[in-house]
């Protein structure tokens, strides 16, 4: 009997060690990696910056967050390592440009992913386009903007981008503006830095980054927002023209709404590679959605100036199912309108 209780007696403090490794949290003394498509500076890295410093509280086992900006060809490069290259263990997420997604329905050439097999986190705010010129330019309104006699030279990072490239092409179509799309910069922050050396006239991109990143030219008035691209206009922006508005045929407004408001939901995703365990998948969804009500992160985001507006992981899951179903006959006009 007593050499019975002494084998027992192990086996039930094993039993104790095995549950308690069982329910460490996976994250525990891990690291994971944001591969952030666009250099640093930008918009995009600006928000996984951010974002890197409260989600980690938010992680069951709170692991270690680190940014690796991997640029080229529009964030291209990233997205295609995140889909062939990147494990899908839960560890590596990837934060490249939403435009890619419609660019695969469109036939985008590189495009090496299958954005249905993906897996969504879900992004931090529903991108609103603006344009902005340097007083530099000359231009400082739409009106002038319309009257230009030379096309203004605004900067892009790749055909197919959804913004710079994307916005700005389609614009260009849609309300008749003479523009020169000057493309392959590595991200907004070369861009914005081309503008200020008067390589460019400006650029299109989401306000969130503008007014986050361009915060001294445009207090100071050497760089000018002219047009806003949004679904409404922007509560900053009540008496800068709306896009949509100037639209004078049902083609233009059709542009607008699929290439630029439909296009803005999913534009600032957080994407997993396919196959990533779906409990793994959940965590990282649900430490998202409460790192963006995070007392402490909505206070440095107010201070960086970037603004909350989050789309879950199905809304942009049922957006991209959406591009799928788009007529044969509008893709081949919009393919045009952004590659041609």
């Amino acid at each position: 009997m007593k050499l019975r209780r002494i084998v027992l007696v192990p086996l039930v403090i094993l039993g104790w060690m095995a549950a308690a490794t069982a329910q460490e949290p996976f994250y525990k003394s891990k690291t994971m990696r944001i591969v952030v498509g666009f250099s640093a500076g930008g918009g995009f890295d600006t928000y996984s910056r951010v974002l890197s410093r409260h989600m980690v509280r938010h992680i069951p086992g709170s692991p270690t967050i680190i940014i690796e900006n991997m640029t080229g060809a529009g964030s291209l490069i990233a997205a295609n390592h995140l889909y062939k290259v990147a494990k899908p263990d839960g560890l590596t997420v990837g934060h490249f440009i939403g435009g890619l997604f419609l660019g695969q329905v469109l036939g985008q050439k590189g495009i090496q992913f299958d954005a249905r097999k993906f897996e969504y986190i879900g992004a931090p705010v529903r991108d609103h386009s603006v344009c902005a010129l340097s007083k530099a330019s000359g231009v400082t309104s739409l009106e002038h903007w319309l009257a230009a006699k030379t096309p203004l030279k605004m900067g892009g990072v790749a055909p197919g981008s959804s913004t710079p490239d994307n916005v700005t092409r389609v614009l260009r179509t849609a309300l008749n503006l003479p523009i020169q799309v000057v493309t392959g910069y590595k991200g907004t922050a070369d861009v914005r830095l081309a503008v200020d050396g008067g390589e460019l006239a400006g650029g299109c991109w989401g306000w969130d980054s503008v007014s986050a990143t361009w915060r001294k030219a445009l207090s100071s008035g050497d760089v000018v927002v002219v047009l806003q691209a949004g679904r409404k206009p922007h509560p900053d922006l009540p008496n800068v023209p709306l896009a949509i508005k100037l639209a004078k045929s049902e083609d233009a407004r059709q542009l607008i709404e699929v290439a630029i408001h439909d296009d803005a939901e999913t534009l600032r995703t957080y994407t997993l590679p396919p196959g990533t365990p779906k409990d793994r998948v959940r965590i990282l969804q649900k430490a998202f959605a409460d790192t963006l009500k995070d007392p402490e992160f909505l206070a440095e985001a107010k201070k960086a100036n970037l603004g909350v507006d989050p789309v879950s992981g199905e809304e942009i899951e049922k957006i991209i199912a959406g591009f799928f179903k788009l007529s044969p006959g509008f893709l081949a006009k919009l393919k045009e309108v952004l590659y041609g």
